[in-house]
């Protein structure tokens, strides 16, 4: 982690947070000639991550939208299927649903945890029970590091024998009921993504307890060659695989998510600690059925008690060199899914209406954190000194 000798520069979101660890492995790899999609790091990094989310495997990929398409793929989801994807969430988490040529259906979220209406689910699911149209999957978002509330959730698929796909791209290390993101659902998606709890610059990671699963994915992400001397492909498959480099990376971050993890957990600790008296100001709520990761410290504003804006806010911390960012827009606001259907959607687009990501990465020092929290609250203080002038 990052040492506190503060900074002049630019603070970012959530940036890379790398050290001699990282650059030992890598130059190991690098140094065994062993560069490309196959080598010892790929082999432990994904043996590693597997145990760490409780699976019985995992298949290291280029992405986590990569791990999405596959995990859909090999879930038999297909053309004129569907898929219920929350819709505060990244792009990633439905635009893999069009990948297989299925299409999304938006469900609102849980304005208690922010993830996945569980009810909403059971009633759509009921709904199209009776219709017989059951969707050919759900894929839940663990939102900010949050995870989503699996045990009604898995209940109410499991009723309907619908699979859920756990898209966990922003919640490694966070837990439910004792138990790791990644683990819930027939297939379980990470993100290593820059901006991540851990990186591999890009990269991502499907696992599953059915070994099964996980063998059938790497042959997809490897172009589908079929295990003979020549090049012999019996079905489409993707160049999707993980380099042995950047698995090399990837096994030096998981050596150090334990102090990432507490010093995300810190930051956002210090957030409410030095915010929570400003008026309007609230945080993401905290599930009570586990422990988040943090991923993002997310503040919204309420314009029944200030008028102060995100926009305000956004715009004043980025005069000082600071990187905030809104929430997730909702997919069904968004142009791209214009035609797709939706249930609800109020909740997801208050959140949006109201929240601001705050930098939040691990390598974040106190001395910039305080630089952050002195221009929010300048703003209102800026904001007061307005309205007695």
């Amino acid at each position: 982690m990052a040492a506190d000798t503060g900074s002049t520069g630019r603070i970012y979101l959530s940036p890379p947070d790398v050290g001699a660890e990282e650059r030992r492995l890598l130059l190991e790899a690098f140094d065994s000639n062993w560069i490309s999609t196959v080598g010892a790091h790929v082999d432990a990094f994904e043996a590693e991550l597997a145990a760490l989310a409780q699976r019985a495997g995992g298949a290291a990929v280029s992405s986590g939208t990569a791990a999405l398409h596959l995990a859909l793929r090999l879930l038999g989801v297909g053309p004129g299927d569907e898929v219920l994807v929350p819709t505060l969430t990244f792009i990633a988490s439905a635009a893999a649903v069009t990948y297989v040529g299925a299409s999304p259906v938006f469900i609102d979220v849980d304005p208690a945890t922010w993830t996945i209406d569980v009810d909403m689910v059971e009633t759509e699911l009921s709904a199209r029970a009776r219709g017989g149209t059951l969707p050919a999957a759900v894929v839940s978002v663990d939102l900010f590091g949050q995870c989503a509330d699996y045990e009604p959730l898995l209940d109410a698929c499991a009723r309907y024998d619908v699979p859920v796909v756990s898209d966990a791209a922003e919640s490694l290390g966070a837990t439910y009921q004792g138990r790791p993101a990644g683990s819930f659902g027939h297939i379980g998606v990470f993100s290593f993504n820059g901006n991540k709890i851990i990186t591999t610059s890009g990269g991502g990671m499907l696992v599953a307890d059915d070994p099964g699963l996980t063998a059938r994915a790497r042959k997809l992400a490897s172009h589908a060659r079929e295990p003979v001397v020549h090049y012999e492909h019996l079905e489409i498959g993707y160049n999707y695989r993980l380099s042995n480099l950047l698995a090399a990376v990837g096994r030096a971050q998981l050596r150090g998510l334990p102090e990432r993890l507490a010093r995300r957990r810190a930051i956002n600790a210090c957030y409410r600690e030095a915010l929570h008296d400003l008026p309007g100001v609230g945080f993401m709520p905290r599930a009570s059925y586990g422990c988040p990761n943090h991923w993002l410290t997310v503040i919204t504003i309420d314009p029944r008690q200030t008028p102060v804006t995100p926009s305000d806010v956004q715009t004043l911390l980025e005069a000082r060199d600071i990187e905030a960012r809104p929430v997730w827009k909702p997919l069904h606001m968004q142009e791209a899914f214009r035609g797709c259907d939706a249930r609800g959607g109020t909740v997801s687009s208050d959140i949006f209406a109201s929240g601001l990501c705050l930098p939040s990465g691990s390598g974040l020092t106190s001395t910039d954190q305080e630089r952050v929290i002195g221009a929010i609250t300048d703003a209102w203080a800026s904001n007061a000194a307005h309205r007695t002038a």
